[in-house]
């Protein structure tokens, strides 16, 4: 997969030619060290050399033009290296992914908290950028000699050298986890998390809401209505602005998705995607859940659900109103076990899940009051 846009190609540019020039990019450190680092992570994160074949980077799926998901809204899922070899979920916005917790148990709340991946199968950003360069569906490297190689015939080899060492091309391990390393670095930077969304200035007392997005945030934060912030959290935190998640896994009763090109070897009629309760590591009470993502930039990142099912925002939003009470309009849960009793049957009117919609989208980042 290749970024598509113009908007998409024109930002890209303007960001790897700041990456040679740390004094002419407003995301990198002021840390020379850091900013270092930063640099060759935005490097690494654009290159389309990285994959086997050529031709996809980790901004191919997480362009900043489309708050760094996937542009191609085509198909449900996203397309790998290798075309026609689709993943079978659809791919999580990574902005703000600094903020998740490594994977955990709480035993407060008696369940699995953060990680990366919609199965939290990566603890962290740095396991979750190891990940997309060997995996078949994405990135299609056969092992992590192969990606230190195209690296070490980059370029920008030298900065590597530079950030970690004139030995670092010398030990494939360490090697491939300083390329991660990297790479999270650069997705830590202000670029992958601005607060700038029309709710933001609101907060800051720049902005005033519509009266039917003041009305959709009120919805939004009702338990008797809405009820959406007892997942999707809207209160700061430790001085960090609302993250719109709780990092917590839940079973929604998503219809499976029959748009999904699903590859040869499994049988479209027998999936089922058991999320967080498919991983190895896990109890069958897990099945079903995948993890509460965060609703900044919700308005930008079409499709919705695990599995891209559904194409708008609306219709996500009417899905959690309706799950369970309108017969015959939604398919049965493609994993009905440990299903989310709190989202089903909502009571909301028409006119209250267009005001949460229009709230929802006061959080799309690059407002301008």
């Amino acid at each position: 997969m290749k970024i598509h846009s113009l908007a998409s190609s024109l930002l890209l540019a303007t960001l790897c030619s700041a990456c040679g020039d740390s004094s002419t990019s407003t995301i990198l450190s002021t840390d020379s060290a850091l900013a270092s680092k930063e640099a060759l992570g935005q490097k690494l994160f654009f290159d389309t050399n990285l994959s086997s074949p050529a031709g996809q980077a980790c901004a191919s799926c997480h362009d900043p033009a489309h708050s760094f998901a996937d542009p191609d809204t085509q198909f449900p899922t996203s397309e790998g290296a290798n075309a026609g070899r689709f993943d079978e979920r659809h791919t999580l916005s990574i902005a703000y992914a600094l903020y998740t917790p490594a994977f955990h148990f709480d035993d407060t709340t008696g369940g699995y908290v953060g990680g990366q991946f919609s199965d939290g199968r990566a603890k962290n950003l740095l396991a979750q950028a190891q990940s997309p360069f060997l995996d078949q569906m994405e990135m299609a490297n056969p092992d992590p000699g192969s990606v230190i190689a195209k690296v070490q015939a980059s370029t920008y080899a030298s900065l590597m050298e530079q950030v970690y060492g004139q030995a670092i091309f010398s030990e494939v391990a360490t090697a491939y986890t300083s390329i991660a390393d990297a790479i999270a670095a650069f997705e830590r930077t202000s670029l992958f998390h601005p607060f700038d969304a029309k709710y933001d200035h609101y907060l800051a007392g720049k902005a005033t809401l519509s009266t039917q997005e003041a009305y959709g945030l009120q919805l939004f934060n009702d338990p008797g209505k809405g009820n959406c912030a007892t997942c999707h959290t809207s209160t700061a935190a430790n001085d960090t602005p609302p993250l719109f998640t709780n990092f917590t896994y839940a079973n929604l009763g998503l219809p499976t998705n029959h748009d999904i090109p699903l590859p040869p070897d499994l049988d479209a009629m027998d999936f089922r995607d058991y999320g967080l309760g498919g991983r190895p590591d896990m109890p069958p009470s897990e099945r079903g859940k995948f993890k509460v993502p965060t609703l900044r930039n919700t308005a930008k990142t079409a499709p919705y659900g695990h599995n891209g099912l559904f194409k708008d925002l609306r219709e996500v939003v009417d899905f959690h109103n309706t799950r369970d009470v309108s017969a015959g309009r939604w398919e049965l849960p493609e994993v009905a076990e440990n299903l989310d009793t709190r989202v089903g049957n909502l009571g909301l009117t028409d006119a209250e899940v267009d005001a949460i919609v229009a709230f929802l989208q006061t959080l799309s980042d690059g407002y301008t009051p």
